[in-house]
């Protein structure tokens, strides 16, 4: 935001300058131009009086040892001729007879004035040509043609216009420097409050954001450090509440579960049912309590890494595959399924940590096994999308349902078709997956599989410089 509001400041500084820079530019020039034109009409004035008080006396020496003189002293030849084009005086090398010349003294012994038209620039180099009859009123005595250097008004310019734009150069610099102050006094309190947002939507504990900038940012500021210590410490006791309650739980737990155990030996038969319906439920509750503190700990991590740089985490996609293939396969065994691998043909590396991958594929393995059920074929695959990586568990079972998909990702949701045996899961694994997974900026899918079944596929980006990554 910073760079976007300086450019548009800058952009405004550069319009603002060159609309007062190039206009004073244009009248320098056009002023020294019509200086120029003005002191050559003055000294052809002053030769066409000569020249008209020569054809009155029959005495032209004057005006032709003024001539000469003035072409000495300033380097600028002169043509004067009466009204038969008979030259006067021919100074520097000009003649009546040159083509330009002779154009010139017929425009002005026709009574017509010729000055050249045109600013003059810093690069005009050459001369111009000035044209004037000699006489009063109506009555043409003779005619004045001088070519004047403008290499030294061209050299005026150029120094005025070097003025004008280092002064236009040190106002850029100015109204620069001060846009950068203007930016960084307003940007700088949204830059620190968008940080303290960013931690406070990761659930982490947010930064207390310093009051500054324009007074309503520094309003905004203290709205939010208000907001944010009040909703910092609602997400801390709801934290606090699920792990307490799960730690605090474990003891009684495993107490009661020492008294069962003490009492099995002292029931009768016909309360064996009862006794394994007891122990089956504890079994549960203990796994719901590793559930929500494992997702707690997931939410937890998903929302460091949201404002933290993880990307320095790499691990072996396939490796870890494989690993857990070989722990699942006799699970899958026994309950009737059968597990395979399939390794991508190379090493495929992902953008997380061997433990969270680890999890991730444990739980969508034990989701497979659960609910496929006996005689299931189960895949475990490792593949490379662009600059994805891609483990998938395809199962054979009978699948989700279009609604079912969309709420299998919520918390404690178990499909209807959910076993009964004592081993339905707890709703909790596939949401501390897709936490896992977006932490790492990483998705879940899950879709139908074909003919039938379900295809889970956790989506992980592949660390920077790894084949297809940016």
């Amino acid at each position: 935001m910073r760079t976007r509001v300086q450019a548009a400041l800058l952009l405004f500084v550069v319009i603002a300058v060159a609309a007062f820079a190039v206009p004073l530019l244009l009248f320098t020039a056009s002023d020294r131009t019509q200086q120029l034109v003005l002191a050559r009409s003055a000294d052809l004035d002053r030769f066409a009086s000569l020249m008209d008080q020569a054809a009155s006396t029959g005495d032209t020496s004057a005006v032709a040892a003024e001539a000469r003189r003035y072409t000495q002293l300033y380097g600028e030849p002169l043509v004067v001729t009466d009204t038969r084009r008979n030259p006067v005086v021919q100074t520097g090398g000009m003649r009546a007879a040159d083509p330009d010349v002779a154009r010139l003294l017929d425009a002005a012994l026709r009574n017509q004035t010729a000055h050249p038209t045109g600013a003059l620039r810093p690069w005009s180099r050459g001369s111009r040509m000035f044209a004037e009859p000699a006489g009063t009123g109506t009555r043409v005595s003779g005619a004045v043609v001088l070519r004047a250097s403008v290499g030294t008004a061209a050299q005026d310019i150029t120094r005025r216009w070097a003025a004008v734009l280092a002064g236009a150069a040190l106002v850029a610099v100015a109204c620069t420097v001060l846009a950068r102050a203007a930016t960084r006094w307003v940007v700088s309190p949204l830059r620190r409050l968008d940080r303290a947002v960013g931690r406070l939507a990761a659930g982490l504990p947010p930064e207390q954001t310093r009051a500054g900038g324009p007074p309503e940012l520094r309003r905004l500021a203290i709205g939010f450090n208000r907001m944010a210590r009040t909703v910092t410490a609602a997400l801390e006791q709801q934290r606090r509440l699920v792990a307490d309650t799960s730690h605090q739980m474990r003891n009684p737990m495993a107490a009661l579960r020492l008294r069962v155990d003490a009492l099995h030996t002292h029931l009768p038969a016909s309360a064996s049912r009862t006794y394994t319906g007891v122990t089956t439920e504890l079994d549960r509750l203990e796994t719901l309590l590793d559930d929500m503190l494992a997702l707690a700990a997931a939410e937890h991590r998903a929302g460091e890494l949201t404002v933290t740089d993880g990307s320095d985490a790499l691990c072996d996609l396939t490796a870890v595959a494989a690993a857990q293939h070989r722990l699942w396969e006799p699970v899958a065994h026994r309950a009737g399924a059968r597990l395979t691998l399939r390794a991508a043909p190379a090493r495929v590396t992902a953008a997380c940590t061997d433990r969270e991958l680890a999890q991730i594929t444990d739980i969508l393995v034990d989701n497979a096994i659960k609910y496929a059920g006996p005689g299931a074929e189960i895949s475990l695959r490792c593949t490379t999308e662009g600059r994805l990586a891609v483990l998938t568990v395809t199962d054979d079972g009978p699948g989700l349902g279009t609604e079912e998909l969309a709420l299998a990702t919520t918390r404690f949701w178990r499909s209807g078709r959910q076993r009964h045996d004592g081993t339905a899961g707890t709703g909790l694994g596939l949401a501390i997956a897709e936490q896992l997974l977006a932490g790492r900026g990483g998705r879940l899918e899950l879709e139908p599989a074909r003919p039938r079944g379900l295809r889970a596929r956790a989506v992980v980006p592949r660390p920077p410089g790894d084949g297809g990554a940016p």
